[in-house]
């Protein structure tokens, strides 16, 4: 008889980036080698911040999916188009709130040998907690970004008595999970500090297969409006405040002769469009998220790959994007600090230009150096570390063993 495993997430598949990526690539895994999965999620919205279609429709009610051995249920959340820490907090409370009533819906209709939440929202693994009590599950808390520090470093919520409210809260679940993983070894050293228990390294991964190198890269720029001669300058991803994607501006206004390219969507994206406009930037431009299917192809053909961080979010959240774009061999710059885990990682390993956080002439000198020389062993470093460490079937083998 298959292992049944209930995931409860506000991000999934769809969703194309993040955490939604993440989430329904490992349930497709799990799907793929023999377990029954169950997922409570929200409907797609991420990066967006709005509904996806083809489920608008549906976005105010409960809907269930099922494909194989995966059935997946959406509950309905609100979401903010701008979303404030006021308005995500919001947003947090009503999907917790759907999805409460969904899993009193499943509590005694099936028996799961796994409940796993993933973070954020930290507080669904109050859910997981509930059906371990009552029907003796194996809880898994996943963390993806701790929410409550990020939250607090940037501003978000600024109530002393609310935030050791939220970190008490966050104690008792991780008192009574059963696993604690985690991506990144910088995340894994905090959690430890305030567990004192085994944390496991559950990083994320990217597909080595779909996402590789190119020949004559160059040629690739023409498809998407440039020459062939220029030098193109690629950030791609979610376009958030926490980000600092201000900064790139502030580097195309004195580097005219280099191309910025600036991909995706987020609550950001306007404010960033006006900015460029207001300084008259030429040489900023902004593309909408890539399809799928051509995303290699589209990453294949920038020169350097911008992972800006703000300095305060270094060791808090491990850059998604990064692991895309070394498994195609691409040349990563990468604002961290030094006393990050990112920042050793990609010191150790040789896989990428670091460059101080928030620090706006460091990233100027930073992109022109990346631009004008040689990248030497960097972008085969990369490729090979992708290869060895981040393709997704030996994390997940690794994984599989840890549920088991």
């Amino acid at each position: 008889m298959p292992r049944r495993l209930l995931l409860i997430g506000v991000n999934y598949a769809p969703e194309p980036t993040g955490i939604g990526k993440y989430s329904g690539e490992m349930i497709r895994w799990l799907a793929d080698n023999g377990y029954e999965c169950t997922v409570i999620t929200a409907y797609p919205y991420y990066p967006q911040w709005k509904v996806q279609e083809p489920y608008v429709k549906n976005r105010n009610w409960y809907k269930k999916e099922v494909e194989g051995n995966i059935t997946v249920y959406r509950c309905p959340q609100y979401i903010p188009a701008d979303p404030s820490g006021k308005k995500r907090i919001l947003m947090d409370f009503t999907f917790l709130l759907s999805t409460f009533l969904k899993l009193l819906q499943l509590l005694f209709v099936k028996k799961f040998d796994i409940v796993m939440t993933v973070v954020p929202p930290f507080h669904l693994g109050l859910l997981g907690v509930l059906y371990k009590k009552v029907r003796g599950a194996k809880l898994f808390y996943h963390i993806q970004d701790l929410q409550i520090e990020a939250a607090r470093d940037l501003g978000m919520i600024r109530t002393d008595f609310l935030i050791r409210l939220l970190f008490k809260t966050e104690r008792y679940i991780m008192k009574q999970a059963d696993v604690i993983s985690s991506i990144s070894e910088g995340m894994i050293r905090k959690i430890q500090q305030k567990t004192g228990r085994d944390i496991v390294l559950f990083p994320n991964w990217v597909d080595v297969s779909l996402f590789y190198p190119l020949e004559n890269r160059a040629s690739l720029k023409t498809e998407y409006g440039f020459k062939m001669t220029d030098k193109v300058v690629l950030y791609s991803g979610a376009i958030g405040e926490k980000q600092g994607l201000e900064a790139i501006l502030y580097t195309a206004a004195g580097l005219k002769d280099i191309q910025f390219l600036i991909c995706g969507s987020g609550p950001y994206k306007e404010k960033l469009i006006a900015m460029a406009r207001q300084q008259g930037l030429q040489n900023v431009i902004f593309f909408p998220l890539q399809p799928f299917e051509r995303f290699n192809h589209f990453l294949n053909m920038a020169d350097v790959h911008l992972v800006i961080q703000k300095a305060n979010a270094g060791d808090l959240v491990m850059p998604s994007k990064l692991t895309t774009i070394m498994a195609v061999g691409g040349l990563a710059l990468i604002t961290a600090n030094s006393d990050t885990s990112l920042h050793e990682v990609v010191r150790e390993q040789n896989i990428g230009i670091l460059v101080a956080a928030e620090d706006q002439l460091a990233l100027n000198e930073g992109i022109c150096a990346a631009v004008h020389n040689e990248p030497g062993h960097i972008t085969g470093n990369a490729r090979e570390y992708a290869l060895n460490y981040l393709a997704i079937d030996k994390i997940m083998v690794r994984f599989e063993a840890s549920l088991r």
